[in-house]
């Protein structure tokens, strides 16, 4: 009867167990950088890597009937000296419900302005995007703390995430941050937008089209302040050559941003890439150049 009762229990357990999952993930980034009157040396971390290194934790859980409890850490990692984030998980901090309804978020977590410009955006998002050196996401960091968010289902390719974040958590200033995306076959378009209160709002409307051999974007860009802009730019793949060419004009201060990237796939979660960079500084300051190349591996 004991060793009965122990079976069901360890059967018990076991059928729990497998309503939950842990997923281990992350990037490995390092590449070779030259800018403007510096000399080439290592860099992780910077503006020539495709992305930042990093390892994070996800979760859910199954609580039936389609609800899922969720969660997510993760934690900034230099692959040049070992050095982490000084706050651990600055990179994502939070937890979620979800199910038919959409999802519901609560922490720290990438904005939805971010979101919807990465929607349209031709590089992924790395960290020498024109797009993001320019204009930010809609003028706005990538990140936000103590963020209430809801983000709907996708509903035939629209979908739509609205974000907040109260006065007492934003120095007195409450934060509405909101995206409405359509992404579907060979479109993706976006609006994002945000605003702290008594303060001047920021948006950006872009959008990419796949043509099959190619790929073109654009974006009208209006961030708070004087500055505004646009970007405009292409990419192709040439077996696994990727190419791109973005540039990001601030039509303000006659500032533009050029990149070009190439990007070779030695696997399905690891490439080698290049990069050139030309960071326009306007009329009165000096414009700089970058090269960089590097390795950049997704576990």
């Amino acid at each position: 009867m004991k060793k009965s009762l122990i079976a069901i229990a360890a059967l018990a357990a076991t059928g729990a167990f497998a309503q939950s999952s842990v997923t281990l993930y992350g990037v490995a980034d390092l590449s070779l950088a030259k800018a403007s009157n510096v000399s080439t040396q290592l860099s992780g971390n910077g503006t020539l890597n495709n992305g930042s290194s990093r390892f994070g934790l996800r979760g859910t859980e199954d609580l039936g009937g389609g609800l899922k409890a969720n969660f997510n850490f993760e934690a900034g990692v230099n692959a040049e000296s070992g050095a982490t984030d000084a706050v651990t998980f600055q990179r994502a901090a939070n937890a979620s419900l979800s199910g038919g309804f959409g999802t519901v978020l609560l922490g720290r977590t990438l904005t939805p302005s971010f979101y919807g410009v990465a929607a349209w955006e031709l590089t992924g998002a790395a960290n020498y995007s024109v797009v993001a050196s320019q204009f930010s996401f809609a003028g706005s960091a990538s990140r936000n703390n103590s963020q209430i968010s809801y983000t709907s289902p996708n509903m035939g390719g629209f979908s739509g995430t609205l974000g907040f974040i109260t006065k007492p958590d934003n120095g007195g200033n409450s934060k509405t941050d909101a995206n409405l995306i359509y992404a579907n076959g060979p479109l993706a378009v976006a609006l994002s937008y945000n605003k702290v209160q008594n303060t001047e709002k920021n948006w950006a409307l872009g959008a990419n089209y796949n043509f099959g051999a190619f790929k073109v974007a654009a974006s009208y860009q209006d961030p708070a302040g004087v500055s505004k802009g646009f970007t405009l730019g292409g990419s192709t793949t040439l077996g696994a050559v990727g190419l791109t060419l973005d540039i990001a004009r601030d039509t303000e201060f006659k500032d533009t941003n050029t990149l070009v990237e190439a990007k070779y796939a030695l696997s399905k979660r690891t490439f080698v890439y290049g990069a050139y960079l030309r960071d326009g500084k306007g009329k009165t300051l000096t414009s700089t150049n970058q090269y960089g190349v590097g390795v950049r591996h997704n576990f």
